[in-house]
């Protein structure tokens, strides 16, 4: 992997621990609100049609925001972009809690899920974007770890979700604290970012390659016109599919499928979130042994696997599958977001369409799934998630590793700078 621009590694352990907390507590944000679904949907009483269409704005916001996220990293830096989608998320994660605690209004609540997503939407890209940086400087696969982060982020905050549902706390307080979590980890994570003349020079030399005809910088082809970056983007997007589809409609097809209480609706949700964790975990070196290609295409089988025996099974058999889907549903997306950034000098501009292609799924996934939930029940109507693994088996080839990046080559463990910090986590 491309070591040009590493700093010191003593710099680059911290900026990796501070973007493993970036991404853990962005985790925390989205799960607070998740964890919640079931209660915000008694409350409003609204129907899954009627939920789903309000998850939507929280889709809008995010996919408003990704086309430009990139763009935004670069002209300010990661570590100002992630602090500005922090600020954003957390006031929308608020007034969500307001508008369902105080108002009772789906309107208002659509409208703090719509700044919630637009937050996270910047936040995701400016964090991948840093962890990219990262895990080039350490010339090892990490970027799962990060995400791995991201899903224990998820689980602790799901689990203390599960907590307050069964106590009876209102929102509003439990967002509260998930928001001053949030802003004393956040100003300490984004402080440790590696410098923004690393991301300078980054820049300098993508622009390195000249016009021979002009001897002027030659303009970069699109991104939107790269057939790997687009077939990368719909394996980044049934992938999302897959995982926001468990994310938004577990513990409701649990409690309205299963007729379990919404505290164990809730922690079916954790449990799922808690196995996409050990996958994201454990599959890191599995990505470095076989090679990104073979590994997607068992994680996703299993996904397809998992969200049958939740459709299918009894409770017990639900439980268990929803592991199997947690497992299967770990590395797509992480793995997308790597093969993105292979290369260095495009990578902000080839990460920003893969997420905006990916976060599409957020965009068609809630009212998707709660137009069919209306007509057959929400545990039926997760059986588009096997469709979306199938499409993701035509294109997951476009995720292969460039000549000469097979896995556990170049750089060897002895060569490659900070292996012995990669193999300490």
């Amino acid at each position: 992997m491309t070591q040009t621009i590493a700093p010191d590694l003593t710099r680059v352990r911290r900026a990796r621990l501070a973007v493993l907390v970036v991404f853990a507590l962005a985790g925390v944000v989205f799960s607070s609100f998740a964890s919640r679904i079931p209660d915000a949907k008694a409350a409003l009483g609204l129907s899954a049609g009627q939920l789903g269409l309000t998850l939507f704005a929280a889709s809008c916001g995010s996919v408003l925001a990704l086309p430009f996220a990139g763009r935004v990293a670069d002209r300010i830096g990661a570590a100002r972009t992630v602090v500005t989608g922090m600020v954003i998320s957390c006031l929308g994660l608020v007034f969500v809690g307001v508008a369902v605690d105080v108002f009772e209004s789906r309107p208002l609540m659509a409208a703090g899920l719509f700044f919630l997503g637009l937050g996270v939407g910047l936040w995701d890209v400016a964090m991948n974007l840093e962890g990219a940086a990262v895990e080039r400087s350490l010339g090892k696969t990490v970027m799962p770890h990060f995400h791995a982060a991201f899903s224990g982020g998820t689980v602790l905050a799901a689990l203390a979700g599960s907590l307050m549902s069964w106590a009876a706390v209102p929102l509003v307080p439990h967002f509260l604290g998930a928001v001053a979590l949030t802003a004393g980890l956040g100003a300490w994570g984004v402080r440790a970012f590696l410098p923004r003349s690393v991301e300078v020079s980054t820049d300098e030399d993508s622009s390195a390659d000249e016009d021979t005809s002009s001897g002027r910088p030659a303009k970069p082809r699109s991104a939107w016109l790269e057939p790997r970056t687009l077939m990368i983007g719909l394996v980044v997007l049934a992938s999302a599919f897959t995982e926001g589809t468990a994310n938004d409609w577990i513990s409701v097809a649990f409690v309205e499928g299963h007729h379990v209480p919404n505290w164990a609706g809730v922690l079916a949700f954790a449990v799922f979130l808690s196995f996409m964790t050990l996958g994201r975990i454990v599959g890191t070196s599995l990505l470095d042994r076989y090679g990104r290609v073979p590994v997607l295409r068992v994680t996703l089988g299993m996904a397809a696997v998992g969200s049958i025996m939740v459709i299918f099974g009894n409770p017990v058999v639900a439980y268990l599958g929803t592991a199997i889907w947690g497992v299967g549903a770990s590395l797509g997306f992480p793995v997308g977001m790597s093969a993105s950034a292979d290369d260095p000098k495009r990578a902000g501009a080839r990460m920003s369409v893969v997420a905006t292609i990916g976060y599409t799924a957020f965009i068609a996934g809630p009212p998707l799934l709660g137009f069919l939930g209306d007509h057959f029940t929400v545990l039926r109507a997760l059986l588009v998630v096997t469709g979306m693994v199938a499409l993701a088996m035509l294109v997951i080839p476009a995720t292969r590793e460039p000549a000469g990046q097979r896995p556990g080559a170049a750089p060897t463990d002895a060569e490659a700078p900070g292996a012995d910090a990669a193999r300490a986590h």
